[in-house]
């Protein structure tokens, strides 16, 4: 699809019925009731298109690069296609878009390009609201390289960040801030736009975390400003794979660790080995899938797959916000129930549909393997946001249950996760008074 047509698009409500019959693994039953998944922050369920793209790599052009035959340029082509599709999503160039592995892996060996760079002394700031995938690659230079890593705090109160403890923590040393777009434990949406600004003043580079934001929110990196944003196209209906946007400039000053021969060019030289090209084939099918939401909301420039893509995003978070509301409503109305996260209407464009819980003394994994056994698939434990449970005081006693909402998901699953913990907390409560 062509990316640079500039026309004003339409927008009518997503039809949820036909977004989940594109996902084949949500008719699955378990114990005789209906799969409910509500895993999402771990990992979305995946489209047909998806799968079929990765079997139609591996049928018509499984190969290595660059060579001089059929299936070794399709392959190439399946390349270029999923960097212009990345592009298309996070409204940059082709050229500035590079895969890995997963985001952690990727971060860390981005982290260490950097610290060529940096001097004793120098500052890296990072936040109590991050997965450990933007914490540990930058504490990791503390040791390598003699930074010095400050830590911003949080209001556990609602689980955002501390804005004035941020401001004290970037300094004239600070080189660089790493922050979530959208906290995976609690789903705090971050003032990313006014951060990266904060850091820009102070003369540091930005750093974004959105792989807990791409599935519900609109990215625009061109708007933000920032100078580099990692996602994963598993947490937004693709396959296993991780992805990091950079400025062109950075791309090319800083080194990356690289093999003996290999090219020197924006943005193969930052792709160790050889690219999982069949994980690439989903990750474009994954973003056409996005297109396709858009295209059917009433996207009226379907060539346009940028277009396409913002009107899904405004279907989304419109079924989203509903579900949110819905379900926080319910669980502030079960007994011994805590809530972490924002929890006022008024404030919701300030997160995604993700909570943490707790209910009564159950442990969270408890929790989980109760609502298991029901066919609710939820997590529980710290997620890798281990500095964020510590701070709330319920790392020992086993983290959080998390539930995360993504599009596919309706009322009537809200509703049975509600009841489903309702009764559970109500049985505690007959145990308590036996």
């Amino acid at each position: 699809m062509n990316s640079s047509v500039e026309q004003e698009v339409v927008f009518s409500p997503l039809d949820v019925e036909r977004v989940r019959a594109q996902f084949p693994s949500l008719q699955q039953s378990i114990n005789g009731q209906q799969a409910i998944f509500l895993d999402s922050p771990g990992g979305t369920q995946v489209p047909q298109s998806v799968m079929d793209a990765v079997r139609d790599y591996f049928e018509r052009s499984n190969a290595n690069t660059g060579g001089a035959f059929a299936t070794s340029s399709r392959t190439d082509a399946v390349i270029a296609d999923a960097r212009a599709a990345m592009a298309d999503l996070l409204k940059c160039a082709a050229d500035e878009i590079f895969f890995g592995a997963n985001m952690t892996t990727m971060t860390f060996a981005l982290a260490r390009a950097i610290g060529r760079e940096l001097k004793s002394g120098d500052e890296i700031v990072v936040t109590t609201l991050d997965h450990d995938a933007n914490v540990a690659p930058w504490r990791a230079l503390e040791e390598e390289c003699n930074v010095v890593v400050r830590q911003v705090d949080i209001d556990p109160a609602d689980c955002t960040l501390d804005l004035s403890d941020l401001k004290r923590q970037i300094t004239k040393r600070t080189r660089l801030v790493a922050v979530g777009y959208a906290a995976n434990a609690v789903g705090t949406i971050n003032p990313v736009r006014d951060i990266v600004r904060l850091a820009h003043e102070a003369g540091a580079l930005a750093f974004i975390d959105a792989v807990h934001y791409a599935p519900h929110g609109l990215i625009d990196v061109r708007a933000l400003d920032c100078d580099f944003l990692a996602c994963s196209p598993y947490k937004f209906f693709g396959p296993h794979m991780g992805c990091i946007y950079g400025k062109r400039d950075h791309l090319l000053r800083f080194r990356p660790h690289k093999v003996r021969p290999s090219t020197d060019t924006v943005p193969a030289r930052w792709e160790t080995g050889t690219l999982n090209h069949e994980g690439l084939a989903g990750v474009t099918a994954a973003i056409d899938y996005l297109a396709f939401v858009g295209t059917m909301c009433g996207c009226n420039v379907p060539t346009d797959r940028r277009a396409a893509i913002e009107t899904a995003y405004k279907a989304i978070r419109q079924h989203e916000v509903a579900l949110m509301t819905r379900m926080i409503d319910g669980l502030l109305r079960i007994p011994g129930l805590r809530f972490f996260g924002i929890a006022d209407p008024a404030r919701f464009e300030h997160r995604v549909p993700t909570v943490g819980i707790r209910v009564g003394n159950y442990k969270p994994a408890d929790m989980a393997a109760r609502l298991g056994q029901r066919g609710i698939f939820t997590w529980d434990g710290n997620y890798y946001a281990v500095n964020l449970t510590e701070r709330l005081g319920v790392e020992d006693s086993g983290g959080l249950l998390r539930i995360g909402l993504v599009h596919y998901n309706t009322v009537e699953e809200v509703d049975s996760v509600i009841t489903a913990l309702t009764e559970i907390a109500a049985s505690e409560c007959k145990n308590v008074r036996a």
